[in-house]
Parts: structure tokens; C-alpha cells; sequence
């Protein structure tokens, strides 16, 4: 199925081949990503499907990255049941388009299983994308302990400042161990963008004067 008015590039038919793959209103969340893209060309992509249970009712949601050479343009779009028999459902879609010079951080954490047999072809088991531009910050607290196992004293608090803005957490067992590795691609390439040098701005050559000629041009005077 195409959803572009032009001829697509390899990038955006991958793009569109794993909207189609992950199956959540494809047609409709291409449509909302390549808008949302004014036009500019993919140059790598990452689409995040996940689904949770609530009691009777399953909720599923994707969250769609896509990176251009100067914009980071995330798309998430989630459904909901609106009667029972859920025959009335509606989506909710959001976009945010960052500009990549914004971006003030890209943090990826990897779990790996029995480190102590590690081999350099063995992958992640999983992977936890994290991109930070707004500046914003979430604090995670917990009790304070001590080394002591039977102290039962009051330690007060301590927690970890994270900044962030999204977090996307892959696992092999329930992604599959190629989404483990589209997800370290897509950072890889938007580290690149995000730390390469500032374009230098094209050199005009200066306007030359027109040569007219040893005779001086003057203008028509009427006495």
C-alpha cells in the first residue's frame, strides 16, 4: 500500500513496511507521520508497538520516531473503547516535532544476560532508549538505608534526578531480538545528527558591477 504522493524513498518504504508490520491503524498513523514530516526526507526510523491489560479491556498504543536530518518528529497514538461491546472506539494521536540541535541528550541502557559468558556477537536482551530536550527532569525517591541489616533507624530519603523526555524500553522476548537492534540503529543515527558539526553557511560571491563602458551614463535633463 503507498501512502506517498511522491516515489518513495527506500527509508520511507521501510518506514511504511513496519507501520504495516505492527498492525495499530496503519493507513492512519502513516498518514499523521508523513504529515507531521512537512515534507522532509526519513533518514531513520523506529516504531514502538505495546499493549497492556486492563481487567477485561486491552489497551494498545505505538510511538513512532522518525529522524530527519534536522527534526526529530515523534508520533504516539493510543485507542480507547468508548461502550462495552467496543464497537465505539476512538484514537487519540499526538506529534511533537524537536528540532535536533535541541536535543540535549540520548542515554541508552542495555541489559545483557550471563555477562560472565559474554561474547562480542552476543546482542541485549534489552535496550532503554532515552532522549532528553526540554530540559525537564523527574525525580525518583525511595527510603534511605544503611549497611547496618538490623538498624531500624530513620535514614531520611534519597532519589536519582533523570532527565527526559521519552523512554522507550525494547526487550527481545517481547519485541524480538531485530527490534533490539532497530532501536540501537535508530540511536546510533540520531547521535549522529544530533553531534555533527554546524553546516558552514554557503559563500556568496559578491554582486559584480555592471561595466558600462568608458562613457559615464547620465541622465536626461530637460532645460
Amino acid at each position: 500500500m503507498e501512502f506517498m504522493s511522491h516515489s518513495p524513498t527506500t527509508e520511507e518504504r521501510s518506514l511504511d513496511e513496519d507501520l504495516n508490520r505492527a498492525g495499530f491503524y496503519p493507513v492512519m498513523v502513516a498518514d499523521v507521520v508523513h504529515d507531521a514530516l512537512d515534507g522532509r526526507e526519513p533518514l531513520s526510523h523506529l516504531v514502538h508497538l505495546e499493549t497492556h491489560f486492563d481487567r477485561n479491556e486491552v489497551h494498545r498504543h505505538i510511538t513512532v520516531l522518525v529522524l530527519t536530518d534536522d527534526m526529530l518528529v515523534i508520533t504516539h497514538v493510543d485507542d480507547q473503547q468508548l461502550d462495552e461491546e467496543g464497537e465505539q472506539v476512538v484514537a487519540q494521536i499526538s506529534t511533537e516535532s524537536v528540532p535536533v540541535s535541541q536535543i540535549r541528550s540520548v542515554v541508552l541502557s542495555y541489559i545483557y544476560a550471563q555477562p560472565q559468558d559474554y561474547k562480542p556477537s552476543d546482542q541485549a536482551r534489552e535496550l532503554t532508549l532515552a532522549i532528553a530536550w526540554s530540559g525537564g527532569q523527574r525525580l525518583d525517591m525511595g527510603p534511605a538505608g544503611c549497611a547496618d541489616p538490623q538498624c531500624e533507624a530513620d535514614h531520611g530519603y534519597t532519589g536519582n534526578i533523570v532527565q527526559e523526555d521519552i523512554v522507550l524500553r525494547v526487550s527481545s522476548e517481547a519485541d524480538g531480538a531485530q527490534a533490539v537492534q532497530n532501536a540501537k540503529a535508530f540511536a546510533r543515527a540520531l547521535r549522529k545528527v544530533n553531534t555533527a558539526p554546524p553546516a558552514l553557511p554557503r559563500m556568496v560571491d559578491p554582486v559584480q558591477p555592471r561595466r558600462l563602458g568608458t562613457r559615464l551614463s547620465r541622465g536626461h535633463h530637460q532645460r
